[in-house]
């Protein structure tokens, strides 16, 4: 899919060049081309882009209070073009994707727009994700017409994967691990990335079948095949591919669930 792109400059020679860079890429469409803050805050929010080219130093309305006037929500991903790198500092705080100095070097700008890429895919895999549970929450409201629904048990997990989302069976999830603000969903061999916390998957998971068996670790009850015990209460929970998983003594209720399983 191509990326659409708005380019703000008040001189045309400026406006000129990126729009010369950007159809060599091949891959952007430019959506508009405006002279003024004034132009570009109208047409950001009639043609709502994922990339905006912006000057700082326009007559009116600088770059920066372009961004100001637009909902927070409605901003896209922005990269300035200057001949100024006194802005630069205040630039970043804003977020923006980068900074390029006039007059812009071919390379450096290509390197810009494979950051801006990066940022546009990863925000377009977001919303797809994000559109997955809203369905999912409308189907679930759908089966049950004037009645307050219960939350639909998940059966199917979205995850980003080299630009695309796979679609994972819960059911053949066989252990979640904690990674930071991100959990790894173990699927036999296969290891797929999910932007979430431990807590979170927990939640999401738990009428699934799935219990918490370490502050780091989910496991699918279905998936286990046996336990071992340890000292101090704790155990070794084997699953059905043979990966050992540890079973600390804070996590000792989870132990009904899986006996209740596997006796």
């Amino acid at each position: 899919m191509s990326i659409r792109a708005i380019i703000v400059d008040d001189e045309d020679l400026a406006r000129r060049g990126i729009r010369a860079l950007l159809k060599r890429a091949g891959d952007v469409e430019i959506v508009s081309e405006c002279g003024s803050g004034d132009e570009a805050i109208r047409a950001i929010s009639a043609t709502a882009p994922e990339l905006v080219y912006l000057d700082i130093q326009m007559p009116g309305k600088t770059g920066f209070d372009v961004i100001g006037a637009l909902p927070e929500k409605k901003i896209p991903h922005v990269i300035f073009v200057t001949a100024f790198d006194r802005f630069a500092i205040k630039a970043f705080e804003i977020h923006a994707l980068d900074y390029l100095l006039k007059p812009v070097n071919e390379a450096r700008f290509n390197d810009s727009l494979a950051r801006a890429r990066s940022a546009i895919a990863g925000a377009r895999d977001g919303s797809i994700i994000q559109r997955f549970w809203e369905m999912t929450r409308e189907l679930s409201a759908s089966a049950t017409p004037g009645q307050n629904p219960s939350p639909a048990l998940p059966d199917r997990i979205p995850v980003k994967s080299q630009g695309r989302v796979i679609i994972v069976n819960v059911a053949e999830i066989d252990w979640v691990e904690a990674d930071g603000d991100y959990v790894s969903v173990h699927v036999g061999a296969k290891t797929w990335l999910l932007r979430e916390t431990i807590a979170a998957a927990e939640a999401r998971l738990a009428l699934s079948g799935f219990v918490r068996i370490h502050r780091s670790t989910l496991v699918n009850i279905y998936r286990v095949r046996e336990l071992m015990p340890l000292s101090k209460g704790e155990f070794t929970v084997v699953l059905l591919d043979g990966t050992e998983l540890k079973l600390s003594r804070n996590h000792r209720f989870a132990l009904e669930r899986l006996l209740g399983k596997v006796l």
